[in-house]
């Protein structure tokens, strides 16, 4: 089942993922996970720079970002431990997490995490906003 948006085109590089996986209609996530693809940066960056494939491992293991695939029928919903008061998040938005907390799976040869619902700390617009390279502190 290939999620289709009411919104803009979808985002290429969300489309390719969505594309590769397939359709996942007949997969069940229980309870509170949440499964997500795990962003890869590209072989070649904006600004032309070629990354290893060292650095591009690097995001299979280390990646904190992540696009929505699934969520189990209770994510997200207030229980006696966790309340969300009305936050969600939704099919096809990036979202951030600690590799540590989510199970690395491979569905389709695509690299995705499964995530419980507490242990996703926020969504962002673009995967490329959140790194885990070092920066130099002299930049303000």
């Amino acid at each position: 089942m290939l999620v289709k948006f009411d919104v803009a085109p979808i985002d290429p590089v969300k489309k390719e993922i969505f594309d590769a996986i397939g359709d996942l209609s007949e997969q069940h996530l229980f309870s509170v996970r949440v499964l997500v693809a795990t962003y890869v940066r590209p072989e070649k960056t904006k600004g032309g720079v070629f990354l290893t494939n060292k650095e591009q491992q690097e995001d299979v293991y280390q990646g904190q970002v992540g696009l929505v695939l699934k969520k189990g029928p209770m994510a997200f919903q207030d229980s006696e431990g966790s309340a969300f008061n009305g936050q969600n998040v939704e099919v096809g938005q990036w979202v951030v997490f600690r590799p540590g907390d989510a199970k690395r799976i491979q569905i389709n040869n695509i690299n995705c995490r499964i995530v419980e619902d507490t242990q996703i700390d926020m969504v962002v617009t673009d995967p490329l906003l959140i790194t885990h390279r070092p920066v130099d502190a002299r930049v303000k």
